[in-house]
């Protein structure tokens, strides 16, 4: 479910030597299978631990995973990275936002799990995203929101993009995009 690497594992043993006896870590997501889904670690004393959580067994430490965050941490991965600013721990959850869907799911079910897991992150950054309105014969009708709401590059990320993207990740079901978005061009804009 939850990868920790070793150099990881070794930060938490250490966090954990000045902790209580007993002393845990937790992992967890708040608003999970959301768009503003969160994810974190934090200690869990002894007595903070629940009795639907799953314990995870690690070197020297276990986590916890509360019961509703478990399905949202599946491929989750914790590192420990050490560069020229100084040392970060970093969470990873692909799934935080939108559960896995399994590879027989519904056409509809799998595009929307790329949009929020792969496609929606990149977005992001330009403080844009996408939805799946519907799929009409073998097109997915997306419309943009956010900064790609007006962009000038819209057609671009489109094309060249999303649906380059969809189309290699879908052969035989998928045959296009299409935009339906009323394009505004304004201050949320990208430019």
């Amino acid at each position: 479910m939850i990868t920790i690497s070793d150099a990881a594992q070794a930060h938490f043993v250490k966090l954990l030597a000045d902790q209580p006896e007993g002393t845990h870590i937790r992992v967890f997501v708040i608003s999970p299978g959301t768009p503003s889904a969160e994810c974190g670690v934090s200690y869990c004393p002894p007595d903070a631990v629940e009795a639907d959580d799953m314990e995870l067994e690690f070197n020297g430490f276990n986590a916890m995973v509360d019961e509703k965050s478990a399905p949202f941490l599946e491929d989750a991965s914790i590192d420990f990275v050490t560069d020229q600013l100084g040392s970060q721990l970093t969470l990873k959850a692909p799934n935080a936002k939108m559960r896995k869907v399994s590879s027989d799911a519904p056409l509809k079910e799998r595009i929307e799990y790329v949009i929020q897991s792969e496609i929606n992150p990149q977005l992001a950054s330009h403080g844009g995203n996408i939805m799946l309105v519907d799929i009409e014969d073998g097109v997915a009708v997306l419309q943009f929101g956010g900064g790609c709401n007006g962009c000038s590059m819209v057609d671009v990320t489109l094309k060249d993009g999303i649906e380059k993207q969809l189309l290699d990740m879908f052969p035989g079901e998928l045959t296009g995009v299409k935009d339906v978005t009323e394009h505004q061009h304004g201050d949320h804009s990208y430019q």
